[in-house]
């Protein structure tokens, strides 16, 4: 009991909530745990019979000049072991052999549900990024998926672990050289996160990765870029946009969304000067009641709600005006900031309605990132911008497959056709 006792607490992910759901699939493991890995072991050898029997039937024509098959079945390949979400499998893939004289001509056989070379499944490759978001270092995987998928877990030691992250470094360099000819982004996100890890040298110490997400025309949220610069600095979004522009992504977006203090708006206007700005109203709520007592933000922050509720822009104008009269006086600072900004605040007025919960703030790339955080805080050795950038890109991918796809995704289709739109609404065009 100590010694469990123990483990927990040296295990920094021991009580976390997302892990002991997890864990509660796999633990009290009982006669049923064996049944369902025998069951899963039957039915993937049963796959991979299926398969090959389609194969040969495929190539049944194939014969030589006494009308003997020249593809046939030769046995199997040694037994392999794969590691699963039901535990570790052991599964023998048959050997396929074509006997046609001419080599090049000759046909292969390898399962749709085997690859060559696999050892995990694809749960498994998921499930190790998250753990190590999640703050599990290198040399605890081990007893980490020991604890999660049973006590013969093996074959995920710390130099798999290190040889993963290169790999996950490859998949980013692949990713950040990738062709955008005929990519278009009508909407777009940009946030400068920053992750509280001691990097290589000082002068890395203020460094922030610049992230972009992108919305394309049938409404789907997609990763734009992931690359380190620094938040206030123009030069930095402006050597990431063009870099953009040079890989083929011509169009620019309708419209830019992001915190006004980013160095973003001014390389926006000089590579995408047509595209509109909308100031994310999460961070300028903030800014604001920064500059308010504690005991009226929750009062100011009910007012500033009113200005971005309203439901058309002559209602924001007027609730925008309350506001300013309302405060001046008192908190000139808080007014100021808010003023400052009152056009860009607005400008998801003319847009559809049903996109203006998407383009209000950048809490989609908020949210994607929070775990990010939660894994620099959890690491108490020296970080990486490779590391860091890696990290990022890994779990920003993960969560694309989540991201939720923009509310009546046909409006965009308006957009590109150059209709108006005025307080959310359609404008039609008199014949």
């Amino acid at each position: 009991m100590k010694k469990s006792t123990s483990a927990a607490r040296s295990n920094p992910v021991a009580n976390d909530p997302e892990v002991v759901a997890f864990r509660a699939q796999f633990d009290e493991r009982s006669p049923l745990d064996a049944i369902v890995r025998t069951g899963a072991q039957q039915m993937l050898q049963a796959a991979i019979d299926a398969e090959v029997a389609g194969f040969l039937h495929a190539h049944t024509d194939r014969r030589d000049e006494k009308g003997k098959r020249l593809v046939v079945r030769n046995g199997y390949h040694p037994k392999r072991e794969l590691l699963t979400g039901a535990g570790r499998l052991e599964v023998r893939q048959p050997r396929v052999r074509d006997n046609t004289a001419d080599k090049e001509g000759r046909v292969t056989f390898s399962p749709s549900v085997l690859p060559p070379y696999l050892r995990r499944s694809k749960t498994i490759d998921d499930l190790i990024p998250w753990l190590y978001l999640k703050g599990i270092s290198t040399g605890d995987f081990q007893e980490a998926l020991q604890s999660l998928l049973g006590e013969d877990t093996k074959g995920v030691s710390a130099n798999v672990v290190v040889r993963l992250k290169e790999k996950w470094g490859r998949e980013y360099d692949e990713w950040n050289r990738r062709d955008l000819h005929g990519k278009e982004y009508v909407y777009l996100w940009a946030d400068g996160i920053h992750a509280n890890v001691r990097l290589e040298d000082e002068a890395n110490q203020r460094q922030w990765m610049l992230v972009l997400m992108g919305a394309t025309p049938d409404g789907r949220k997609e990763l734009v870029a992931v690359v380190d610069g620094f938040r206030e600095s123009k030069q930095s979004w402006y050597e990431l946009l063009i870099d953009l522009k040079q890989r083929g992504l011509a169009a620019a977006p309708k419209v830019a969304v992001g915190d006004g203090a980013l160095g973003f708006w001014a390389a926006l206007r000089e590579v995408f000067g047509e595209t509109c700005e909308q100031r994310c109203w999460f961070h300028k709520t903030g800014n604001v009641l920064n500059r308010v007592p504690k005991s009226i933000r929750g009062k100011a922050k009910s007012d500033l709600h009113e200005i971005w509720r309203a439901e058309t822009r002559e209602d924001a104008h007027k609730a925008f005006d309350a506001f300013l009269e309302k405060y001046a006086a008192k908190y000139p600072e808080a007014c100021q900031c808010l003023k400052q900004d009152r056009d860009v605040l607005l400008t998801f007025d003319d847009f559809p309605a049903e996109h203006w919960k998407h383009l209000r703030t950048t809490n989609p790339i908020e949210s994607t990132f929070a775990t990010i955080r939660l894994r620099h805080r959890r690491t108490k050795g020296c970080g990486t911008r490779r590391a860091s950038l890696t990290m990022m890109f890994k779990l920003a991918k993960s969560a694309e497959k989540k991201w939720r796809r923009l509310d009546g995704p046909e409006r965009i289709l308006f957009l590109l056709e150059g209709k108006k739109f005025v307080n959310g609404e359609l404008q039609e065009t008199a014949a």
